[in-house]
């Protein structure tokens, strides 16, 4: 920004322009092919203005069990994202206040663990919960999810504790306060940034989340979004106009939840510039 006259460089403006162009291209296109007939070969840059039909979703909400697979993704976005936050705070705390060899080796054993891709444990874990009885079942694919993320978000919040007095935990202890307590009262509240930030990258991916859903949650009860949306395409033949407003519906959660939430989005985005 220009610090004499307060405006933003043309240039600047420009790149901005294109950014958000770039960002909004893929949903102009994904509305007007979700608006079209299967029959309909146009391009998918025309407006759907003499086939215009809602019949798409209609398709994908029936046949494709969206609204269902949408619930089951809240469920397992909301439950994976608060275990990762309970859990990844709790476990990060000792490993920041002990700066022992022990606790360092820990920290880079999550980091270790964070560059581990999920599909390298694929097969193990399926047999693994199918001898537990837990595959098509929410706790069979929460769990994993929850693992998997807990590295990241115990790293995060271990840095960031780093950074924070211990003095303030001191005076809560000599007035008689116990750990839990002096953690739940007085650390937590001041983490909220980075809590912030652990709950939009949990949450968002786990929304997302495709490769262990897809394997192990197989049933149209269970299915989560992106396998939901994945049954479209086939060896059969795929509809992809279909696909296209399933998907739709099933970002529309998330919109509507960044709407209301928009300043803790920012907050979190910002948290590590501004710390």
């Amino acid at each position: 920004m220009n610090t004499r006259t307060g405006r933003t460089p043309a240039y600047i403006l420009v790149i901005l322009i294109v950014i958000c162009l770039l960002q909004i291209i893929p949903f102009y296109l994904g509305l007007t092919t979700s608006m079209k007939g299967s029959r309909d070969t146009s391009s998918p840059w025309s407006l759907p203005l003499a086939t215009f039909t809602l019949e798409n979703f209609a398709i994908a909400w029936k046949q494709g069990n969206i609204g269902r697979a949408i619930l089951n993704s809240a469920v397992i976005t909301v439950a994976t994202t608060a275990i990762t936050v309970i859990v990844g705070a709790l476990a990060a705390y000792p490993l920041a206040r002990r700066r022992t060899r022990g606790n360092q080796a820990v920290l880079l054993l999550a980091l270790a663990v964070m560059m581990i891709p999920p599909l390298s444990i694929l097969v193990p874990l399926i047999r693994m919960l199918n001898d537990m009885s837990l595959l098509n079942t929410f706790p069979g694919l929460i769990l994993p999810l929850a693992a998997l993320s807990l590295p990241q978000a115990i790293f995060l919040y271990a840095q960031s504790l780093r950074g924070i007095p211990i003095d303030i935990e001191e005076a809560a202890r000599i007035d008689g306060a116990g750990s839990l307590r002096v953690f739940f009262q007085i650390v937590l509240p001041v983490l909220k940034p980075v809590t912030i930030s652990v709950v939009i990258l949990t949450g968002v991916n786990k929304w997302n989340e495709f490769a262990l859903s897809n394997y192990i949650m197989t049933t149209d009860a269970t299915r989560p979004l992106a396998p939901a949306v994945a049954t479209f395409f086939g060896s059969a033949g795929a509809n992809v106009n279909a696909a296209i407003a399933g998907a739709i519906m099933g970002v529309l959660p998330v919109l509507v939840a960044y709407l209301f939430l928009q300043k803790y989005f920012m907050k979190g985005a910002l948290a590590g510039a501004v710390k």
